[in-house]
């Protein structure tokens, strides 16, 4: 019967053949290429291409059983096409040659262009694939269904479990890879933002909490004249209210409420504490992420930390979670700038009780911070003493010189940035 079709139509077939080949090899590859959250976001907005093709990847197996069928089938016939066609123009000794050069047409036209076509741009072809390969599917099914279940028992006692291959959950560390990839697709400050969203697991309120020998706060052992200085220079809405210190805490004072009440009269210490709402207490140590949530439950915007003993370490708020996220956003004027001094070239003069956290931000530096909290415990934790004015160190590549100290505490060093310095 070939030779009843002229050459010409037999090179047409060849011709058709070759392309379908150069369909099914490059849209396996760009179906399997697809980004699969993206094809889901495509999926979920009413793309009908989206949402083919992510029903055929529901079942790969299945998926590429069809296309491996339409594949050969079209290449075994596009073989003894060219096998007839070799024989018919040149004989028997033609038929090598066109094999030859037929395999080398394949792989460049049919393989390795269509296929490096796909890879780059997959959501192009992928999708108008999907309208074909989904009907052929249903068509073909039961032929696919038997080549799948086949395959799927050679691979069983293999010892590989479908189960193994279901899409599973990024994890942290592979969504922030994701972030940073989006490139100019997010812009930079709102990237720090999902990052910081990322990171609250790795901060606990230990990190943000105004320590124990920072904290402002309401005596009332003291005169009312006291008081009345410390609420109204107080930068602060909340204030702790305590008797004689602040493990005594007796209530967290909102000024609101005591600026309504002093509008028409002057307020008494008996009013400040009946006005104290009752303590909120978080453990040290807590990540963010959770104390973030519980915030949310409870109601509350401001936490007293406190260790395992029930003493009080520090005060947490709503506001230095947000900023953890955000960034500084209060008009408040920062104390950074009174702990950070820049003197000649790359040195600073910086207070030792500067959160080591914060000192990394404000300068992009690389300090430890999974042990101590400040500049003066991370010296201290080096030395394991207090070291006198004059003392020379180097932390993680940093010089740092003590200026001057206590008995209790590093109060002011002398800090060298290094040639090249890590980014946080």
């Amino acid at each position: 019967m070939s030779d009843e079709v002229p050459l010409s139509g037999l090179v047409a077939i060849l011709a058709l053949l070759l392309l379908l080949s150069a369909f099914f090899s490059g849209s396996e590859t760009a179906l399997m290429r697809l980004n699969r959250y993206r094809l889901r976001h495509k999926a979920r907005d009413g793309h009908r291409g989206a949402q083919l093709a992510e029903r055929l990847l529901q079942r790969p197996d299945r998926l590429i059983g069809l296309i491996l069928l339409g594949n050969n089938l079209v290449n075994f016939t596009a073989v003894a096409l060219v096998t007839v066609l070799a024989l018919r123009t040149g004989g028997e000794p033609l038929v090598a040659i066109a094999t030859l050069v037929f395999t080398i047409v394949v792989l460049i036209f049919s393989e390795a262009a269509p296929k490096t076509l796909a890879a780059l741009h997959p959501e192009r072809i992928a999708y108008p694939a999907a309208y074909v390969y989904y009907p052929l599917l249903i068509i073909t099914y039961p032929f696919v269904w038997l080549v799948s279940a086949m395959s799927n028992g050679v691979l069983w006692v293999l010892g590989v479990r479908d189960n193994e291959a279901q899409l599973h959950s990024l994890s942290n560390e592979e969504l922030r890879t994701v972030v940073y990839e989006a490139g100019s697709l997010i812009s930079r400050k709102y990237r720090n933002m999902l990052i910081n969203i990322l990171d609250l697991e790795k901060v606990s309120v230990d990190d943000v909490m105004v320590p124990h020998n920072e904290i402002l706060g309401i005596d009332l052992d003291e005169d009312l004249e006291e008081i009345t200085d410390v609420i109204r220079n107080s930068e602060h809405t909340r204030l702790p209210v305590y008797r004689d210190n602040i493990d005594q805490v007796i209530g967290v004072l909102h000024l609101r409420q005591l600026a309504n009440l002093t509008s028409t009269t002057k307020f008494t210490k008996e009013d400040i504490e009946r006005l104290a709402a009752e303590p909120y207490f978080v453990p040290e140590g807590t990540p963010l992420s959770t104390q973030l949530v519980q915030f949310q439950k409870t109601k509350q915007r401001f936490a007293l930390v406190v260790d395992e003993y029930g003493d009080i370490q520090g005060i947490a708020t709503l506001e230095d979670i947000l900023e953890e996220i955000v960034g500084e956003f209060t008009t408040a004027p920062s104390t950074d700038e009174d702990e950070i001094v820049k003197e000649q070239g790359d040195t600073f003069l910086v207070a030792g009780t500067i959160n080591i956290r914060e000192l990394n931000r404000s300068m992009t530096w690389a300090l430890p911070t999974n042990g101590p909290k400040t500049l003066n415990g991370l010296i201290l934790e080096h030395l394991e003493n207090i070291p006198p004015p004059g003392t020379c160190l180097k932390i993680n590549d940093y010089p740092i010189e003590i200026v001057s100290s206590d008995d209790n505490r590093v109060q002011l060093v002398r800090m060298h940035a290094p040639l090249t310095h890590h980014k946080i």
